[in-house]
């Protein structure tokens, strides 16, 4: 099973905040499916839950359980003190403040689930997965744990765009699809690098640790170029450094019966769909014309095209029977 849950709180005694509940419930529905329909992760939403109490038992019951994936996302106030770092429950005191980083790493890190990931939008989040049980922040964790913050140890978590602080607004963006990759998987990692490169150089940066070893996925959307006209990649470049020979024949307005410049040989069927799949190769980063700017070109003017780096590695996927 894939299990999530999904908390947010704005309802803080003396700093109430307006964006927490908005994030928790666009980001639990945007789990619950893939983005062909299909069913994602079980999904439980909590808001404006009042004690640590109420969110360590939440949190316990999630990573207790033996599921191929326990996801937690937490939105709400972060904190540290000279103790430890926490996520701050509405009846937090000075030197309780709430669910400790201490005490989450020691719930997930004994956790029965395959793979735990926890997504954080709060204050001081970077330090939430270290311990400084040693006198220093050390992160210790453990196979299959993964975890994504919203800002460093010392750093704010900004609200507000679009209704939902910074963080959730592009982890959003990256779950709806920006994050994809050619497969239209989006995994940890891939939703890391959409939000660094977004945020630039602000002040809040976001901080990812894990100790992985298999491939994980988040949510998967229709991919850019499907499995199928994939797979065609070996046929087309019968080895990875070939150089694929084009001619007018591609290009299926080079025919005439459409006003349009032709030349000798007019378009092939067959050929036109060659180019067709050489096109959302092209899109995705997996071909690249020779001395030309796009394949058209290279058609129209017998050129030549070739797979970039990118597109000898999923070349390589490919030919071992690996997607």
């Amino acid at each position: 099973m894939r299990k999530a849950v999904v908390i947010g709180i704005n309802e803080y005694p003396k700093n109430p905040l307006s964006a927490c509940v908005n994030d928790a419930q666009a980001i639990g529905k945007l789990l619950e499916k893939n983005g062909d329909g299909s069913p994602n992760f079980d999904v439980s939403v909590y808001t404006d839950i009042k004690t640590k109490s109420e969110l360590t038992q939440l949190i316990l019951d999630l990573f207790n359980e033996a599921n191929e994936i326990s996801l937690l996302y937490f939105a709400g106030h972060g904190a540290k003190n000279e103790l430890d770092t926490y996520i701050v429950t509405p009846d937090a005191e000075y030197l309780n403040l709430g669910l400790s980083s201490t005490e989450l790493l020691k719930i997930a890190n004994k956790s029965k689930s395959k793979n735990r990931i926890i997504l954080l939008d709060c204050c001081n989040s970077g330090g939430i997965g270290t311990t400084n049980i040693l006198g220093d922040n050390l992160s210790i964790i453990s196979s299959g744990l993964t975890f994504l913050t919203a800002s460093k140890s010392d750093e704010s978590a900004k609200e507000t765009i679009n209704g939902h602080g910074v963080f959730t607004n592009l982890l959003l963006q990256a779950l709806e699809g920006g994050a994809a990759d050619i497969g239209g998987n989006i995994t940890p990692g891939g939703v890391y690098a959409y939000i660094d490169q977004a945020l630039g150089k602000q002040e809040q940066r976001p901080v990812f640790r894990a100790d992985i070893t298999e491939f994980i996925s988040l949510r998967k959307i229709n991919p850019q170029v499907d499995l199928e006209t994939l797979k065609k990649i070996i046929a087309y470049f019968p080895q990875e450094n070939f150089a694929y020979p084009l001619d007018p024949s591609y290009e299926f307005t080079n025919n005439p019966t459409i006003k349009h410049e032709i030349k000798e040989p007019y378009a092939s069927d067959v050929n036109v769909e060659v180019l067709k799949n050489l096109q959302k190769y092209y899109s995705v980063g997996l071909v690249i014309p020779e001395d030309e700017s796009n394949l058209y070109s290279s058609a129209m003017k017998s050129k030549r095209c070739q797979l970039t780096h990118l597109g000898k590695h999923y070349w390589h996927l490919i030919k071992k029977n690996k997607l």
